[in-house]
Protein backbone atom coordinates (compact mmCIF):
# COMPACT_ATOMS: atom_id res chain seq x y z
CA UNK A 1 0.00 0.00 0.00
CA UNK A 2 1.52 3.29 -1.11
CA UNK A 3 1.56 6.23 1.25
CA UNK A 4 1.94 9.94 0.64
CA UNK A 5 3.68 10.49 3.97
CA UNK A 6 7.40 10.13 4.45
CA UNK A 7 9.12 7.47 6.52
CA UNK A 8 10.08 10.15 9.02
CA UNK A 9 6.49 11.35 9.39
CA UNK A 10 5.19 7.82 9.86
CA UNK A 11 7.92 7.07 12.41
CA UNK A 12 7.08 10.28 14.24
CA UNK A 13 3.42 9.33 14.41
CA UNK A 14 4.23 5.81 15.62
CA UNK A 15 6.60 7.15 18.27
CA UNK A 16 3.98 9.61 19.47
CA UNK A 17 1.30 6.95 19.64
CA UNK A 18 3.23 4.46 21.72
CA UNK A 19 2.14 4.44 25.32
CA UNK A 20 -0.38 7.26 25.06
CA UNK A 21 -3.58 5.46 24.17
CA UNK A 22 -3.46 6.48 20.51
CA UNK A 23 -2.98 10.22 21.10
CA UNK A 24 0.16 11.81 19.77
CA UNK A 25 2.31 13.54 22.33
CA UNK A 26 5.66 15.20 22.61
CA UNK A 27 6.87 15.52 26.19
CA UNK A 28 3.33 14.86 27.36
CA UNK A 29 1.69 17.36 25.06
CA UNK A 30 0.35 16.99 21.52
CA UNK A 31 2.14 19.10 18.90
CA UNK A 32 0.19 19.95 15.76
CA UNK A 33 3.01 21.72 13.91
CA UNK A 34 6.56 20.52 13.42
CA UNK A 35 8.60 23.20 11.63
CA UNK A 36 10.81 22.21 8.71
CA UNK A 37 13.14 23.99 6.31
CA UNK A 38 13.30 27.30 8.18
CA UNK A 39 9.52 27.66 8.35
CA UNK A 40 8.94 27.06 4.65
CA UNK A 41 7.33 23.68 5.35
CA UNK A 42 5.80 21.96 8.35
CA UNK A 43 4.53 18.59 9.37
CA UNK A 44 0.90 19.07 10.33
CA UNK A 45 -0.38 16.37 12.65
CA UNK A 46 -4.11 15.89 12.37
CA UNK A 47 -5.84 14.20 15.29
CA UNK A 48 -9.14 13.99 13.44
CA UNK A 49 -7.87 11.66 10.72
CA UNK A 50 -4.61 10.35 12.24
CA UNK A 51 -2.46 11.64 9.38
CA UNK A 52 0.70 13.72 9.38
CA UNK A 53 1.19 15.79 6.25
CA UNK A 54 4.31 17.64 5.10
CA UNK A 55 3.03 20.88 3.62
CA UNK A 56 4.47 24.19 2.43
CA UNK A 57 3.35 26.82 4.94
CA UNK A 58 2.38 29.21 2.13
CA UNK A 59 0.10 26.71 0.38
CA UNK A 60 -3.67 26.47 0.26
CA UNK A 61 -3.41 22.84 1.45
CA UNK A 62 -1.73 24.07 4.65
CA UNK A 63 -4.54 26.58 5.22
CA UNK A 64 -7.19 23.89 4.67
CA UNK A 65 -5.44 21.41 6.98
CA UNK A 66 -5.31 24.02 9.76
CA UNK A 67 -8.94 24.96 9.03
CA UNK A 68 -9.94 21.32 9.54
CA UNK A 69 -8.17 21.26 12.89
CA UNK A 70 -9.68 24.55 14.07
CA UNK A 71 -13.17 23.44 13.09
CA UNK A 72 -12.59 20.35 15.26
CA UNK A 73 -11.94 22.63 18.25
CA UNK A 74 -8.14 22.91 18.26
CA UNK A 75 -7.93 26.62 17.41
CA UNK A 76 -6.50 27.91 20.71
CA UNK A 77 -3.77 25.27 20.80
CA UNK A 78 -2.71 25.92 17.20
CA UNK A 79 -2.56 29.69 17.77
CA UNK A 80 -0.45 29.09 20.87
CA UNK A 81 1.91 26.88 18.86
CA UNK A 82 2.19 29.50 16.11
CA UNK A 83 3.00 32.18 18.71
CA UNK A 84 5.62 29.94 20.33
CA UNK A 85 7.20 29.18 16.95
CA UNK A 86 7.26 32.91 16.08
CA UNK A 87 8.98 33.66 19.39
CA UNK A 88 11.47 30.79 19.15
CA UNK A 89 12.28 31.33 15.46
CA UNK A 90 11.62 35.00 14.57
CA UNK A 91 13.43 34.77 11.23
CA UNK A 92 11.30 31.85 10.00
CA UNK A 93 8.15 33.88 9.33
CA UNK A 94 5.70 32.13 11.66
CA UNK A 95 4.06 35.47 12.44
CA UNK A 96 3.39 35.83 8.71
CA UNK A 97 1.95 32.31 8.59
CA UNK A 98 -0.43 33.14 11.46
CA UNK A 99 -1.42 36.43 9.80
CA UNK A 100 -2.18 34.57 6.56
CA UNK A 101 -4.35 32.06 8.44
CA UNK A 102 -6.22 34.87 10.20
CA UNK A 103 -6.80 36.64 6.87
CA UNK A 104 -8.14 33.38 5.41
CA UNK A 105 -10.68 33.25 8.27
CA UNK A 106 -9.29 29.98 9.65
CA UNK A 107 -9.73 31.01 13.30
CA UNK A 108 -13.21 32.52 12.90
CA UNK A 109 -16.06 30.77 14.57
Amino acid sequence: MASNTSKTARASVRAGQSGSGGALSVLGEFKYLIPLNGGKHAYVRNLTNGRTSRLPTDSERFVEEIRALTSAGHSAKIRAELAALAEAHPAHGWDTVEKRLVEAGVFDG
